[in-house]
């Protein structure tokens, strides 16, 4: 089949880890023969900030990391139409502009032989509900939710008939454990500071337990304002600015332990959606403690890793684990076991290449 992928970027993983995953998604499809391309704006927000933060060698390292992988930018004179007619499936991300979003729409519903799908990876259906509620769905066949709790608030709110939930996964073919690199530092944390959405978490669960055990430990990730910038100088934190994906599992070889602290809308109001680091970290077999979150649809074993009800509880699960190395390496592989046995791209492009077979029955029955 031919694919045909609606990205914000696919070139850039500046505060974009939605990349991630259709880099993963993408890279599988094609080893399993199908032809994939993607699109992504002329003005992307996120291409542009990784440019002027880490140069166009950046755009390089992804065409080096990524070399089955097509990319191409489109512009106001763009013909949509004519990309659109040589596709077989077609998947639009919700950043995409709305406009475009509904120019997409009207081509399927005017006789385009494509199946069409909307994908959202974010919290805004909950968030900033009117954007998403503004959105023209009428002529997809269907949604991708990246979560249960998603796919319920599409279904419910009426933005679309035929609603799938299909989370984030772990690329392994990138993100696996490097035992031949030797640990050098305590703890890492690779996350952006971002909107306020998890500021107070952050000094309780990562900034307080690091400084009062005094680790060795470090943090990468974007949008740092000045003062989490001091509370990390304070507590003996180092701050290495952005990484690139493609990097991170390097990363997490060279640390002994991580933490998930996770955004609180997904907290308090999609409860049951990790972001894509809790996958690529377990993939990558190092030992991970998380910030409370509710594991609503039982993604992973109450044992794939530790859970810190407080930062107190956070500091003593750091504690035990730097302390014990088979307690890590106990912690590490039974993570690892799950991805491995079920959240990987590989796995994800199963259960794409079964909605499309689901949702293709039904269209024919209807014709």
């Amino acid at each position: 089949m031919r694919f045909l992928f609606y990205t914000h970027s696919l070139r850039s993983d500046w505060n974009h880890g939605n990349a991630h995953f259709l880099r993963g998604v993408m890279r599988d499809l094609v080893r399993r023969g199908h032809a994939v391309r993607a699109l992504e704006p002329h003005d992307s927000w996120s291409r542009e900030n990784l440019i002027r933060d880490r140069g166009t060698v950046a755009i390089d390292e992804f065409a080096r990391a990524y070399p089955e992988l097509t990319s191409d930018i489109h512009g106001p004179e763009f013909d949509h139409e004519a990309a659109l007619a040589g596709a077989d499936v077609v998947v639009v991300h919700e950043w995409t502009d709305p406009a475009l979003v509904a120019r997409i729409g009207r081509a399927r519903a005017a006789g385009g032989r494509f199946t069409l799908l909307f994908h959202d990876t974010h919290h805004r259906a909950v968030t900033a509900e009117g954007e998403i509620g503004g959105l023209d769905l009428d002529g997809y066949d269907a949604v991708l939710a990246f979560g249960e709790t998603l796919r319920e608030r599409y279904l419910a709110a009426g933005w679309g008939t035929r609603v799938f939930t299909w989370h984030e996964a772990a690329d392994d073919s990138l993100f696996h454990p490097l035992p031949d690199q030797e640990p050098e530092c305590d703890l890492v944390w690779i996350g952006n500071w971002g909107d306020d959405e998890r500021s107070a978490e952050l000094h309780e669960f990562l900034i307080g337990p690091a400084r009062r055990l005094r680790l060795s430990s470090r943090v990468h990730g974007v949008r740092y304002p000045d003062a989490a910038l001091a509370a990390l100088t304070d507590a003996g934190i180092d701050y290495a600015g952005s990484v690139a994906n493609t990097r991170v599992p390097e990363v997490f070889a060279r640390h002994r332990v991580t933490v998930h602290v996770p955004r609180r809308p997904y907290v308090q109001a999609l409860p049951g959606i990790p972001t894509i680091r809790v996958f690529e970290a377990l993939a990558c077999g190092i030992p991970l403690v998380s910030a409370p979150w509710l594991d609503a649809e039982g993604l992973f074993r109450p044992s794939d890793y530790l859970t810190a009800r407080n930062g107190e509880e956070m500091e003593r699960h750091l504690s035990d684990l730097l302390a014990d190395p088979a307690a890590r390496a106990e912690q590490a592989e039974r993570g690892l076991a799950t991805i491995r046995a079920r959240h990987t791209c590989r796995h994800r492009v199963e259960e794409l290449l079964a909605i499309l077979a689901e949702v293709g029955a039904t269209a024919e029955a209807i014709a």
